[in-house]
């Protein structure tokens, strides 16, 4: 009981920090801290598959960059509306999530990776070349939708948008927690811990690695669609699979089946490359690759495990 109430005092005191952060940080920072809550979000969507299930995906590049296109695609062909965005960015997110997931989860182990990988490319060249629909090379640029509900509508401020994407990512975290807790969580563990024996115990292992890959495809999408409305901007470099593996060193770095752990190593990924970037120029990648590989090494349940054990002593 003590441990829970600690984790909840724990949970309101980050998202009271986070919440305050726009009223506190000065512009630049403001926004970074609200990129690194999408690109968490994007991190603890992969983590259902890489911690709780147990296979890597490099395809969530596709599944972040067609949200992204979907909420695009909304907002340019009709007037700019919010949920109009979010409509079309997760039903573009979750086509493609179900496509994937159908051939993919009929493969196991690497060869569920290389899968992932080759549909991931494929609509990158699709996106890159159908220059009429996703304007190619140069992306497609388009107005902030407003923050809008029945009877009120108002133009998004730096606080707003931050507010509200802290608000996505809370309320997704939670619903993802309340699924790794129920049986089907417990399904998907047992799957990562011995698929033979979970399927020789009756259940349809395939079909959970199904909704699977599908529930992490639609969160996925939802960050790429926050991201578009941030930054009013969306490219075909979103889809390449280079977004796929920083997604994996996210949940390595800050520990894997944890859900905030990979929201961590986003953070930490990026207050690096920030920080270091200023120093090494283009060479950046030399010591964030170290300080991965030594986490690697020294750290295998990651930056979030190493904190509870620190804690726990």
């Amino acid at each position: 009981m003590a441990r829970r109430s600690g984790y909840w005092i724990g949970f309101f005191l980050v998202l009271g920090a986070l919440g305050a952060a726009p009223l506190v940080l000065p512009e630049f920072w403001r926004r970074f801290v609200t990129e690194i809550l999408i690109w968490g979000l994007l991190a603890m969507s992969s983590d259902i598959l890489i911690g709780y299930t147990g296979v890597v995906s490099f395809g969530h590049s596709a599944f972040f960059g067609l949200g992204m296109y979907g909420a695009a695609f909304g907002l340019l062909r009709f007037r700019p509306n919010l949920w109009l965005a979010l409509a079309f960015g997760l039903l573009a997110a979750a086509t493609v999530a179900a496509f994937v997931a159908y051939f993919s989860t009929r493969l196991r182990d690497i060869y569920f990776s290389i899968c992932t990988l080759v549909f991931s490319q494929i609509f990158y060249v699709i996106i890159f070349t159908w220059t009429e629909v996703t304007g190619g090379e140069n992306g497609l640029v388009f107005r902030q939708p407003p923050l809008s509900v029945p009877g009120w509508q108002r133009a998004f401020t730096p606080a707003t948008l931050h507010w509200f994407v802290l608000s996505i990512v809370t309320l997704t975290y939670l619903a993802l927690r309340q699924v790794t807790r129920s049986p089907f969580g417990m399904v998907l563990q047992a799957i990562r811990e011995n698929e033979s024996r979970t399927m020789a115990i009756g259940y349809d292992v395939k079909r959970y690695k199904i909704v699977a890959v599908m529930l992490s495809g639609l969160c996925a999408g939802l960050a790429g669609i926050l991201y578009a409305v941030q930054n009013r901007f969306v490219a075909p470099n979103f889809v390449f699979f280079d977004v796929s593996g920083e997604v994996v060193i996210f949940n390595v770095l800050g520990g894997m089946g944890t859900l905030v752990g990979p929201v961590l190593g986003a953070a930490v990924f990026f207050l690096l490359r920030e920080g270091l970037s200023r120093y090494f120029t283009e060479y950046y990648l030399i010591p964030v690759g170290m300080i991965f590989m030594l986490t690697v090494i020294f750290l295998p349940q990651g930056l979030l495990g190493f904190l509870r054990r620190q804690l726990n002593q």
